[in-house]
């Protein structure tokens, strides 16, 4: 049965049903990926996901169902379990059906280029990078990861009163991780390419920048246990952001769940530092015209030169603060229910270069890599204590590769530590980019 059709009847019957107001929330993504192990393909993987959610208004308060069938047959379905699902509720949440924004963005997220790419050529380019790096030098021995995959999808909302949503998207990831061994060390190195048009993914800029971040590892030496001015360097930086962007959302201050409660107005960084959430950046393959209620996105400040500007909001958290909703209602796929995340969090570049921010350092740590971040790090106290990978900085300039390090700090009292950031703003995922930051210091540890 075709959507629009769907959609139509769906909203039609579901009032006469009963239901004060309704909404459909409907998505399809198909993904396509490819491992290439030694020339050859070592797994191939396509998937098509998809559905429809149904919310609406009924005697009083917000059921919920789904289905992954578009037909006909579905419609009752849909209305009778919305309805129970609205009955065992004990109260009214609070929350409505919204009647659409005065305007809307039309930004384009979706690449018609992209999507006429062959499947060969993109597994040619795969191919061709993994024989690059392995040329590149003969202490790279093997490529533990060596993928392409490629995503695409709709999405669309409608409700009941009027409103009518629809947005495509996809785009293209490449993720390599090189090892390389030289005499009883062996290291690695990885790195992630993001785009919408596959003729700038270029395999010979790519190997090189593999290859010279697995060998940069080697010949690691231990450093004092101590605190140290640390750098993190763009990845390193919006990892470290995406685990705690949590912080920033009202939904966990008003459950306690973050220590940012009543600080919209005050100052909770350095005044270096400003943190913007623009849906329309470039500079990743995300994105987004309308929120999960249908609220138009826009690019705004959430910390600016240190000062909290504004928490994310969904409209029932809005509603509870007394402040306009942000457009950051998030619906994780048509099965889900609202929650709140941002759209592309990134840190405000500066205008020092990397290594001009290394040469103002006597003595520091420059950290490239983190891991176990989700176990290591608590958004609720902010406290975080990860294993690391970097460089040991002497005297304005790279000394060495340090050992597998530890490094632990509070991440509100990072904020307020920040010194510097830099000119190298990099989205390492669809949601999150950085520049390297600088910080006056963290603890570091290393392995022995």
């Amino acid at each position: 049965m075709d959507i629009h059709a769907f959609q139509e009847k769906l909203l039609t019957e579901a009032t006469a049903a009963g239901f004060k107001e309704a909404e459909i929330y409907y998505e399809k993504s198909t993904s396509f990926s490819c491992t290439i192990f030694e020339g050859e393909i070592d797994s191939y993987e396509t998937s098509e996901d998809g559905g429809l959610g149904l919310r609406g208004l009924y005697n009083g308060k917000m059921g919920y169902a789904y289905t992954e069938k578009i037909e006909a047959a579905s419609i009752p379905f849909l209305i009778d379990s919305a309805k129970a699902n609205a009955d065992v509720l004990d109260e009214d949440d609070g929350s409505t059906i919204f009647e659409g924004s005065e305007t809307y963005q039309d930004h384009s997220f979706y690449s018609e280029s992209l999507e006429n790419v062959l499947v060969s050529d993109k597994i040619d380019l795969i191919k061709s990078i993994e024989k690059k790096v392995l040329k590149a030098d003969p202490r790279i021995t093997a490529l533990n990861y060596c993928v392409i995959q490629d995503m695409s999808g709709e999405r669309l909302l409608a409700n009941s009163k009027g409103l009518s949503l629809r947005e495509k998207q996809n785009g293209i990831v490449i993720f390599i991780s090189a090892v390389v061994k030289d005499g009883d060390e062996m290291k690695t190195g990885s790195v992630v390419k993001m785009s919408r048009d596959f003729n700038e993914l270029d395999a010979d800029e790519i190997a090189k920048e593999v290859a010279e971040e697995a060998l940069s590892h080697l010949g690691g030496q231990s450093i004092p246990a101590k605190k140290y001015p640390v750098m993190l360097r763009y990845d390193a930086a919006a990892s470290l952001l995406a685990t705690f962007a949590p912080i920033f959302s009202a939904e966990n201050t008003q459950k306690d769940e973050s220590l940012l409660k009543g600080k919209v107005g005050t100052t909770i960084a350095s005044a270096v530092y400003t943190l913007i959430d623009d849906p329309f950046h470039a500079g990743s393959i995300g994105g987004a015209n309308f929120d999960g209620e249908g609220v138009a996105t826009k690019k705004q400040t959430i910390v600016k030169e240190g000062t909290l500007d504004t928490l994310c909001h969904n409209r029932k958290t809005a509603k509870k603060d007394g402040v306009a909703t942000t457009g950051h209602a998030q619906k994780t796929s048509y099965k889900g229910t609202l929650s709140i995340a941002p759209h592309k969090f990134y840190v405000e570049p500066g205008t020092k270069s990397r290594e001009e921010l290394i040469a103002e350092v006597k003595e520091g740590v420059l950290i490239t890599g983190l891991s176990g971040l989700h176990s290591g790090a608590s958004t609720i106290s902010g406290d975080f204590s990860v294993a690391a990978t970097g460089f040991h900085i002497k005297e304005g300039v790279i000394a060495s590769p340090v050992k597998q390090m530890t490094i632990a700090g509070n991440y509100f009292e990072f904020l307020k530590n920040v010194e510097a950031v830099g000119s190298d703003l990099t989205f390492t995922s669809a949601s999150y980019g950085s520049p390297t930051i600088r910080v006056k210091e963290l603890s570091v540890t290393v392995d022995s």
